[in-house]
């Protein structure tokens, strides 16, 4: 008789069944340590409990988280309360946590606390150690899996922010128990080939997964190294000590990249700016100056000697010229003058007169003679007519009214 073929849900459900049948799976406490700690956008929460020898994992809908009074951290020892049952699509059985009870820190975690107060109390998280990355990284090094998405997306990011760029890749082991011997073995090599910057890190995981990066061996060649280095490991949220003793902390792999790797095309653009920004400048600075150059130039002119002689020898023309004008205006009123006094003169001129049939007597003393008491008989008289002049002696007088 040939056996019955069943389907895969068919399956899945009946295992369900027998799940949901079994009254100690229904309602049970299960005490371990947390990891692969997950809060979903949705609001539910994911993780997984294990201990020593095991694990499996749980999920807490958001209807039970509200009644959550603390924070669910890697590490952290707690009991759950809720049932064990088969998620049918995809036949896998995990815990669905009702309730949660803190019972103290996990091995893990009480581990990373103790070191982390160590390295603490010997400065190793000290700001001042803490080196600037540089501005400009021509080579950089990167310390972490060759394959996967963290090594995939520091390339990506770092090359599409400067094309030029020069990676170095240490291929390290980064998770088990050889990861912290790798890691360091990278921060010691990587320096040796003139690496500006280091990138160390990995992308996301539980805690056990991200323990290699939480080994003091690591932490002191971080601190040792002669080169900046950028933590990057896992997620966001996740922290190691890599991250408290690295020069710069990034939350992802590729937001070290981000760090790292100057954006060349931004620079550039930057650079566009501020030259024309420069040139404005400069061609207002230019104008200022011609202006300025100008108006010293028109003054230096007017106080320099030459402008002040040539200014002073035209003011002197100009006297010049207003004096001659003075002068002619006055020799031509005193010519006018002269005419008329001329013209008067002429009138009274005795030559005239004399050329009239009048002449000019003159006594032996010279004097005009101007009456009949002025001479005596026997005197020699000068009578001057028009032509030249006349000796005559006195031989009789008269007077007119005799």
């Amino acid at each position: 008789m040939a056996s019955s073929v069943y389907s895969v849900s068919q399956i899945n459900k009946y295992i369900k069944n027998m799940f949901l049948s079994d009254y100690l799976l229904s309602n049970l406490q299960v005490k371990g340590e947390i990891s692969n700690l997950k809060y979903h956008s949705s609001g539910h929460i994911y993780f997984t409990l294990k201990d020593e020898k095991g694990a499996i994992k749980c999920v807490m809908f958001s209807s039970y988280r509200q009644g959550l009074k603390f924070v669910l951290k890697e590490g952290m020892q707690v009991t759950v309360t809720g049932s064990v049952e088969v998620y049918e699509r995809d036949g896998t059985y995990q815990i669905y946590v009702k309730a949660v009870k803190e019972e103290g820190l996990g091995d893990l975690f009480e581990r990373f606390e103790k070191l982390k107060e160590k390295l603490m109390e010997a400065g190793m998280f000290d700001a001042s150690y803490k080196r600037p990355i540089p501005k400009f990284v021509k080579r950089l090094g990167v310390i972490t899996a060759p394959t996967g998405a963290a090594v995939r997306d520091i390339i990506d990011v770092s090359k599409r922010r400067n094309p030029g760029i020069e990676i170095i890749l240490f291929p390290a082991i980064v998770q088990g128990d050889d990861a912290p011997a790798s890691i360091a073995a990278g921060l010691e090599a990587l320096p040796q080939y003139g690496v500006d910057v280091i990138i160390c890190g990995r992308g996301g995981g539980s805690m056990e997964d991200l323990w290699g990066f939480n080994d003091e061996s690591v932490a002191e060649a971080i601190f040792n190294c002669p080169v900046p280095v950028i933590s990057a490991v896992g997620h966001e949220t996740d922290f190691t000590i890599a991250d408290f003793v690295s020069d710069l902390r990034a939350p992802t792999p590729s937001a070290a990249a981000e760090l790292a790797v100057c954006d060349v095309n931004a620079l550039l653009s930057e650079l566009r700016n501020k030259k024309e920004i420069l040139n404005r400048d400069i061609k207002h600075k230019l104008n200022n100056l011609r202006q300025t150059s100008a108006h010293m130039s028109e003054l230096l002119l007017k106080l320099s000697p030459a402008a002040r002689l040539k200014q002073r020898k035209d003011t002197l023309l100009l006297l010049k010229e207003r004096l001659n004008r003075s002068m002619d205006t006055k020799l031509t009123r005193y010519r006018h003058r002269m005419e008329l006094v001329a013209e008067r003169m002429h009138g009274l001129s005795p030559l005239l007169k004399l050329s009239g049939g009048y002449a000019y007597v003159a006594g032996p003393s010279g004097k005009a003679v101007k009456s009949v008491d002025d001479v005596s008989l026997k005197d020699t008289l000068k009578i001057n007519v028009t032509d030249g002049i006349i000796t005559a002696e006195v031989t009789d007088m008269e007077h007119s009214g005799e």
